[in-house]
């Protein structure tokens, strides 16, 4: 891949977050998994700018009009970097994996999908 990239993320948030991993991030009482995201989001956005990546979309996720019905995202999130090197720089700072905990205890499951623009959105035909 080269040149700006969409990274999507599908997650899932759990009813409450879990820093076993990490209990240096823990807050003093229980937090839900979207606080401790939020916590996340937070500690990231400086980071994610300076490498000249932005959050392209943030939202909640519903029912599936096509797909598995035991399915569930809870969020869905579009990260835009200029470069896969911006990304893999980005995601190797020392100072913003200090916060990764928060993720780590926000989130039940994920899927991160790469996406690259391409020139059609049907082989062959125009834009």
């Amino acid at each position: 891949m080269s040149g700006n990239i969409l990274m999507l993320n599908l997650l899932r948030l759990r009813g409450v977050a879990d820093y076993a991993a990490t209990p240096e991030l823990a807050p003093q009482t229980p937090i839900t998994g979207a606080e401790a995201f939020q916590r996340y989001i937070e500690h990231t956005l400086p980071y994610l700018r300076a490498s000249g990546g932005s959050i392209e979309f943030l939202g909640t996720g519903g029912p599936f009009l096509i797909g598995p019905p035991d399915e569930r995202w809870d969020i869905a999130m579009l990260i835009r970097q200029c470069s896969v090197e911006s990304f893999s720089a980005f995601a190797s700072h020392d100072a913003y994996l200090a916060g990764m905990g928060h993720r780590t205890a926000a989130i039940e499951d994920s899927r991160l999908l790469p996406l690259s623009e391409t020139a059609s959105v049907v082989p062959g035909g125009s834009k």
